[in-house]
């Protein structure tokens, strides 16, 4: 483990906010590394992405001071929290690597461009940063992640080491009893019958998300779905682009037809 005399810095987020088991998890393992500093939202934050607040202020609530550890809670979305931290609540210090998580939940598939999870380290990787995302399958606040610790470890340690690709960010799930680790893409497909109708006792009809995954790729794929449903840890690597660079002068001779 790192010395007390060069201890990095590393900076934390999620979605989940600080009443989650998730985060505390990382913070434990974290800190074994290095000193930390964490910025949660205040309030649950899922889907919301890598949106952000234009509207209204941002506020920060520092909510723990101790040596190598410090703690915020900002009521906005995680890309807020990291954005903010980066600015202003680290003083000028550069973090060595951004970590997300735990999620409360698999992040895989293309539910990776809704995550506020994967919002934190796309944030992270647009600032050249290097950045992990931590998810797991456990929904109840109080879910037990220990089994989570051995690989959260073991990616760290090789991450702050060797550092990643600029502008490239993990994305990690972890099953319980793993019985190893692969590097794998993003299993694309699309949700079906999303929400489930009901009707509240005003007789006023109201949707709740719901609906079941289904996979574009063949079902022997090697992706990240298949990989957890077979027992692996599935990394990820993800890049924030909005362009696709290939497909640029066939898109333009369709257009100049």
């Amino acid at each position: 483990m790192a010395t007390q005399a060069k201890r990095p810095l590393i900076l934390i987020s999620n979605d989940d906010g600080f009443s989650f088991s998730g985060i505390k998890t990382l913070i434990s393992v974290a800190r074994k590394f290095g000193d930390v500093v964490a910025v949660s939202p205040a309030v649950q934050q899922s889907g919301k992405g890598c949106s952000i607040t234009f509207f209204e202020p941002l506020r920060a609530f520092k909510v723990k001071d101790e040596p190598g550890f410090k703690a915020f809670t900002v009521p906005g979305t995680p890309t807020d929290c990291v954005k903010l931290a980066l600015d202003q609540l680290l003083e000028g210090r550069t973090p060595d690597v951004v970590l997300s998580g735990i999620n409360h939940g698999y992040n895989y598939g293309t539910c990776t461009i809704y995550s506020g999870t994967m919002g934190v380290v796309f944030e992270a990787a647009l600032h050249h940063l290097p950045a992990v995302a931590f998810s797991a399958k456990a929904f109840h606040p109080e879910s037990d992640f220990s089994y989570c610790e051995k690989w959260i470890e073991e990616i760290v340690a090789k991450v702050l080491k060797n550092g990643l690709p600029d502008g490239v960010c993990l994305n990690v799930n972890i099953p319980a009893q793993a019985k190893g680790l692969k590097v794998v893409p993003t299993a694309m497909g699309y949700w079906e019958k999303e929400f489930e109708h009901r009707v509240d006792p005003r007789g006023m009809d109201y949707y709740w998300v719901a609906g079941k995954y289904k996979l574009d790729n063949p079902e022997d794929a090697e992706t990240d779905v298949v990989a957890v449903d077979n027992g692996w840890v599935a990394v990820t690597p993800c890049r924030v682009v909005t362009s696709d660079s290939a497909l640029v002068s066939e898109v333009s001779s369709i257009l100049h037809q």
